[in-house]
């Protein structure tokens, strides 16, 4: 007789162990604890709460008087001196794409500005900028701009840089 601590083989073939399924549980996900949910819930709560989330956006850069009047000067500049050049002038097409390039940057600083779209000076920059680079798409960046549309450009700078001189 074998003892009963000993195990010992049985004759009849041994059917393989079937783990039965899991029933599925009523308990919602939501009521499982899970350490990292705990944490994420706690980090999510605090960065809402912080100050800077509860305050409304500050205004943007952009809107800044100062930084506005010198960008406008500098592009005013850059117009008067790229329309005044000699067509025969071989750095004119480098001139044009800098000028295009920083017309291009200016609006699409000063565009989205509320606080910049009713000033007088915004609306003829905006205009004289309009038909310079419509100009030079059209025409091309060696094509002499005409005279009266010349002299319209350079008499909405002029505009333009009176009402920046008294804040408009």
């Amino acid at each position: 007789m074998a003892s009963r601590t000993l195990l010992t083989p049985c004759t009849s073939k041994s059917q393989p162990l079937i783990i039965p399924p899991k029933p599925k549980s009523t308990i919602s996900a939501a009521a499982v604890h899970h350490p990292r949910r705990r944490e994420l819930l706690s980090l999510t709560a605090s960065v809402l709460a912080a100050p800077w989330v509860l305050l409304p956006p500050a205004p943007a850069q952009a809107s800044n008087d100062e930084e506005y009047v010198k960008d406008t000067n500098e592009v005013i500049n850059k117009v008067r001196t790229t329309i005044k050049m000699d067509k025969n002038d071989p750095n004119v097409a480098e001139a044009v794409a800098e000028l295009r390039e920083s017309s291009n940057s200016w609006v699409a600083k000063y565009r989205k500005e509320k606080s910049l779209l009713g000033r007088a000076s915004f609306r003829d920059m905006y205009s004289a900028l309009n038909a310079v680079s419509g100009h030079y798409v059209s025409f091309g960046p060696t094509a002499p701009i005409p005279a009266k549309r010349k002299a319209r450009i350079l008499e909405e700078m002029d505009t333009a840089e009176k009402a920046l001189s008294r804040g408009r």
